[in-house]
């Protein structure tokens, strides 16, 4: 077991300690003296600002009884405001909005820095709403019962949580489902809730009844109450690491252990059983491959009978699945294929078979769907209905309203051209690896781009937790890179989800190299066919992405000019001690364990700085109300690169949560800091 006596910068993870904010300030002095007195810093804040505060924005929205509700910022609100309006007015160019929650005007009354958390509804009426609220973006929030027809929080007998990472579900009007910080041993080693109890309107948080009990070696707990008529059911999931858990059906109030595989998805929907598949499953003397998607009648399946799957996917011709969603008949599958949709209709005929047609989607980009359908409404008229968004790298996103039964759509908004795309082409490209695996990427660049090498060139990559990386539009990249003649690329590399369930498992824990090896692949593909050249060549990555450009960029220092890490994992030998580090063990490994650390030291970034090599300029970007990944990661490789005399930019949002910015102002400024070291860099 490896031990901190060496690490002299541990005074860097006090997150609000005087020493460490002084530090800080000090840099975040430096660094915006130096980036926003640039030429380019000004007119690329502005621009992205009101890129993400534009009127002409689609705003998304979810049916909530006869409304169709959405949270929009703009500059006169820039934190939000849930309003709400009617299909027929959404259907106009400038739709009709009715008020509801206004959470700007909370901030201001309360001298809060609100942050929406989210929103828990009451079914059927809608008339009562959880508001989940953050202090500066932070995972954890309070929680506050809102009543819609009088636009005020509930004042007597309210439902309402202190400030804690949790989690609610409504079981009736004076019910909920909470899992949440409720003292001492209520939560798990990473930080996160391990109880679920029954909490009655009107009695203390205290007093509430255990329905469910987790290990405290276990992740975190949730629960969900499925209210569609005639299928009542209530569903505990415990997550024993990242990648594994538990499902338990609540029945006479207390939780009966499901039988599935250990990393298996496994949800219900009315009379029928749906298992995800990230493993290879042999059951009933049939071996099911990883990705696939399994029904089963819900009552067979509950009786232990497993000869009755039947798949509506399976992970075919390099297909993988995207999402998910159901109308009241139809499941909708959007499929992928490098980088093109297809979206799969499957129904159930009279004899209890599933059969599936598909509608293909051209070009390159992103499609994904959601149903309408609400199952507590009687004769839904939309019952059959879904939106459908698609866009491509340089194609705004357009948003319809589609009908599974007749297969009509109805386009509802287009969004307008954020940045000029005249002489910009989108295609798809393919590295070889290492080890010889195939790596496609997706590449943005001029059509008339001269193979020089002399082309300023950004490569993005994640590469972890199963997360894929899908061609679509990005007003900010455009407007900041691409626009001005940059080349955008886009890395689909190992341990992510873009080919399935073995994609990802082909970088876990002490196959992680292959992820940063896909990674230089790309990068040494772009220089090989003369897109770009390392002097010309910078990377960007966040979080997990963070940790892979700062990895790569230890191993490869040559290689790239320039490298943008927001809110990075970065000393390895720490992560699973920093604030929810230990939930991510299954996907990184223990350091612990002298086993893992073996091979998480070996690529560990703060671990493996050395004197002697030069690297590429840096900058770090992170929040301090980041409670997810430690800002400490980011201060202590900032710090021991600038001890080695290297040049290092940091920047620390003091608000923004893990996304860094906890509104369009901060997230502009973020952005343009960001594109302004690149192209100081890379020009």
């Amino acid at each position: 077991m490896q031990t901190d006596h060496d690490d002299d910068l541990l005074w860097l993870e006090n997150i609000d300690g005087e020493a460490a904010m002084d530090w800080v300030r000090a840099q975040n002095a430096l660094t915006t003296a130096r980036l926003e007195a640039a030429p380019s810093f000004a007119p690329m804040r502005e621009r992205i600002a009101a890129a993400l505060t534009s009127p002409d924005r689609i705003p998304g929205i979810q049916r909530r009884g006869a409304f169709f509700y959405n949270f929009w910022r703009d500059a006169a609100h820039p934190r939000g405001l849930l309003r709400r309006t009617t299909l027929d007015e959404y259907r106009k160019a400038t739709p009709a909005w009715e008020p509801v929650f206004d959470l700007d005007a909370l901030a201001a009354a309360e001298g809060e820095n609100w942050v929406l958390g989210g929103f828990v509804w009451l079914e059927p009426a809608y008339e009562r709403v959880l508001v989940k609220l953050s202090r500066g973006g932070a995972d954890a929030t309070t929680v506050r019962e809102f009543d819609i027809p009088s636009r005020a929080f509930v004042s007597t007998d309210a439902f309402a949580l202190p400030e804690a990472k949790c989690g609610l579900s409504w079981v009736d009007a004076d019910m909920l489902l909470v899992w949440t910080d409720f003292g001492p041993g209520s939560l798990t080693e990473s930080g996160y809730p391990r109880q679920v109890r029954r909490w009655r309107r009107g009695t203390p948080l205290a007093a509430a009844e255990l329905v469910f009990e987790a290990e405290r070696s276990d992740i975190r707990v949730s629960a969900a109450r499925d209210r569609t008529p005639g299928f009542e059911r209530t569903m505990i999931q415990c997550q024993t690491d990242f990648f594994h858990h538990r499902s338990y059906l609540l029945v006479d109030g207390r939780p009966q252990l499901l039988d599935k595989p250990a990393d298996a998805g496994l949800g219900f929907w009315r009379d029928w059983a749906m298992l995800s598949l990230r493993s290879e499953w042999t059951v009933a003397g049939k071996t099911w491959p990883p990705g696939s998607v399994l029904l089963c009648p819900a009552a067979s399946y509950l009786r232990g009978e497993r000869d009755r799957f039947q798949p509506v996917f399976l992970p075919e011709d390099g297909r993988t699945l995207a999402s998910m969603s159901m109308t009241a008949s139809t499941m909708l599958l959007v499929t992928q294929r490098q980088g093109s949709c297809e979206l799969e209709m499957w129904r159930c005929d009279a004899a209890g078979r599933w059969q599936g047609s598909t509608a293909p989607v051209p070009g390159l980009g992103t499609l994904s769907v959601g149903a309408l359908h609400d199952p507590l409404i009687a004769d839904d008229p939309l019952a059959e209905a879904y939106l459908q968004v698609f866009s491509g790298p340089l194609t705004p996103e357009t948003l319809s309203l589609c009908d599974a039964s007749t297969g009509r759509c109805e386009a509802l908004k287009t969004l307008p051209p954020a940045f000029d795309a005249t002489g910009l082409v989108a295609e798809q490209g393919e590295a070889t690896s290492r080890d010889g695996t195939k790596v496609p990427y997706f590449i943005v660049h001029r059509g008339d781009l001269k193979r020089d090498g002399s082309n300023p060139t950004l490569l993005y990559g994640y590469g972890g937790f199963q997360v894929s990386q899908r061609p679509g539009y990005s007003a900010t990249q455009g407007i900041a890179w691409t626009e001005r003649g940059g080349v955008f690329v886009v890395a689909a590399i190992r341990g992510g989800g873009e080919q399935g369930p073995l994609w990802h498992q082909a970088a876990l824990r002490e196959h992680r190299q292959r992820a940063f090896d896909d990674f230089i692949a790309v990068a040494e593909h772009l220089v090989e066919t003369g897109i770009t050249s390392p002097a010309h060549l910078g990377i960007r990555g966040e979080s997990n992405g963070g940790l892979l450009v700062s990895a790569v960029m230890v191993q490869r220092p040559e290689l790239f000019n320039a490298v943008l890490s927001f809110v990075p994992l970065t000393d390895m030998r720490r992560y699973h001690r920093l604030l929810a580090g230990a939930s991510w063990m299954a996907e990184y490994g223990n350091p612990d364990e002298p086993a893992d650390w073996a091979f998480l030291s070996r690529y560990s970034p703060y671990q493996n700085l050395k004197p002697e090599v030069r690297y590429p300029p840096v900058f770090f970007l992170t929040s301090t109300r980041d409670d997810r990944v430690h800002p400490g990661h980011a201060r202590k490789m900032a710090a021991r690169m600038q001890a080695l005399g290297q040049q290092v930019a940091y920047f620390e949002n003091v608000e923004g949560g893990h996304g860094g910015a906890a509104d369009a102002a901060q997230r502009a400024r973020l952005e343009a800091l960001g594109y302004a070291f690149l192209w100081e860099r890379l020009a």
